[in-house]
């Protein structure tokens, strides 16, 4: 019982404690919310007076902003009205300058027009009193004037005319001098010496008796099978083989050597060596032809036409090797064609072929130029160069630079020193028969025979042989030329006429 009392006390004490304890968190929490509430109305009303403050700093800011640039645009507007009234005053005075200039310019033009018509009635009284005085009238004397100019002008564009030829003139010779000499220095030539014989070295003298053989039947068979003349004297250990066709000579010298070396010398041998030189020389001639088609860079030939070329290495003209001087040609006329800018591999290639006749010429009959020209045309040469082999001689007048330069190449190899062999005697001789030739005709002053003879030069008399006169006297010197004298290529004859009037001023 006392247990549930005091239970009973012990819950109405829990209950009127928890009950006060509750009443006072709520008092104290009602306190503290009246406070927050509190600091909020004053913090809300802080930030109410900072917020009205800011907008009225930017109320103000932005009004003094405005009014500045109000400022600006017064200041700008004021500044542009200025300059409007500044130009408005420049156009103003501008205005009134033109308007005098205007006035001034008008009573000019006036004054222009008084001298005008003063100057014509003072022309019409001069013309009238020159037509008075001269005797002409106006037209007349105009075309008197008119005249006189003409011939006047007349003779400055001769003499204009003959100063642009020469200056031209000398300076095409200046430039083909130049272009002539770089060709040269730039071709290296051999200077060859070549004979009508070929000599043949013997082991021992011993050996002649066995060419020449029982009653002379060994060197009858091989002079017969080559058409080559053995000469066989004291010469020591030699043997001489003579004939004016370079191909069989050398099949000869082949066939001897193959025989000494050989050691069995008779008729059917020597008829089999014959053989046998005549194929190993064939098929040598081949390989030089391809060789020097090769190291001149030309290609296309027909076949036929390289072993013509080969067959050049044995063939001389003058004791010049035709096949060095045909490639000294190609090198001259394929150097000068490039300064000229003209076709270098169609100048090389007429170069080459110029001289292919002279490959025939010991078994065809005519002159060099013609085979020359029968052999391309036959192999189907272009006619370019067939053109350029036909006109190297002076045939025919050349139609293209690369026949002109084809001349050109084949006089400087002909004409350069040691290209031909001459005896001096009959070298100076027959420049002595050609200016005799030459003097021999009335008229002729002095003659000169330049160019190693391949030009003479003829100064004639000018009061006795006149500007029609020469142009006979060059073909009659040419023509007796021809008939008395014998030479290699050809002779320019070159005929002078000068007149010339000399004072002297004191």
């Amino acid at each position: 019982m006392y247990l549930a009392l005091a239970l009973l006390l012990g819950a109405g004490v829990g209950y009127f404690s928890r009950k006060y304890l509750a009443e006072a968190k709520i008092a104290s929490a009602e306190k503290a919310a009246a406070n927050i509430i509190e600091e909020a109305k004053k913090e809300a009303e802080a930030k109410k007076r900072e917020a009205l403050l800011e907008a009225k700093e930017e109320i103000h800011r932005q009004r003094a902003e405005i009014e500045r640039e109000s400022r600006e645009r017064r200041n700008e507007l004021q500044r542009l009205e200025r300059r409007l009234m500044q130009k408005e005053e420049s156009l103003d005075r501008k205005m009134e300058n033109l308007e005098r200039k205007e006035a001034n310019l008008r009573r000019q033009e006036e004054e222009v027009e008084k001298l005008k018509q003063e100057i014509e009635d003072l022309k019409k009284r001069e013309l009238s009193e020159l037509e008075r005085i001269s005797g002409l009238s106006c037209e007349e004397a105009k075309n008197l004037l008119l005249k006189s100019m003409e011939a006047e002008i007349r003779h400055e564009a001769a003499m204009m005319v003959k100063q642009i030829e020469t200056e031209a003139r000398e300076e095409a010779d200046r430039r083909a001098k130049d272009i002539i000499v770089q060709a040269i220095q730039r071709c290296a030539a051999d200077h060859v010496a070549e004979t009508t014989v070929s000599v043949v070295s013997l082991p021992n003298d011993e050996m002649k008796g066995r060419i020449i053989g029982r009653e002379g039947r060994n060197i009858r068979t091989l002079e017969n099978l080559t058409g080559v003349d053995l000469i066989i004297d004291d010469t020591p250990e030699a043997v001489i083989l003579s004939s004016f066709d370079p191909i069989r000579r050398e099949v000869a010298r082949i066939a001897l050597e193959k025989l000494i070396a050989d050691g069995r010398i008779h008729p059917a041998r020597i008829e089999e060596m014959v053989e046998k030189a005549h194929k190993e020389l064939e098929q040598k001639i081949r390989e030089e032809g391809e060789q020097v088609t090769f190291k001149m860079g030309i290609h296309g030939l027909h076949p036929e036409l390289v072993r013509l070329l080969g067959r050049l290495k044995y063939r001389t003209s003058y004791g010049q090797n035709v096949l060095q001087h045909s490639i000294e040609v190609a090198s001259l006329a394929g150097i000068m064609a490039a300064e000229l800018g003209a076709d270098v591999q169609l100048a090389r290639r007429a170069g080459l072929l110029h001289d292919i006749g002279k490959a025939i010429d010991f078994e065809e009959e005519g002159p060099h130029v013609a085979l020359g020209v029968e052999a391309a045309r036959k192999y189907r040469e272009t006619p370019a160069v067939i053109h350029a082999i036909e006109a190297h001689h002076g045939d025919v007048e050349p139609r293209s630079i690369e026949a002109c330069l084809i001349q050109a190449a084949d006089a400087i190899s002909a004409a350069r020193p040691g290209a031909r062999r001459e005896m001096l005697e009959a070298y100076i001789k027959r420049l002595e028969k050609l200016e005799e030739i030459a003097d021999s005709f009335a008229g002729v002053e002095k003659s000169y025979a330049i160019q190693a003879g391949r030009e003479i030069r003829i100064i004639v008399k000018p009061e006795k042989v006149d500007d029609p006169m020469i142009f006979r006297l060059a073909r009659d010197i040419v023509k007796k030329i021809q008939e008395e004298l014998e030479y290699p290529g050809q002779i320019k004859v070159v005929v002078i006429r000068e007149t010339r009037a000399v004072e002297y001023a004191k």
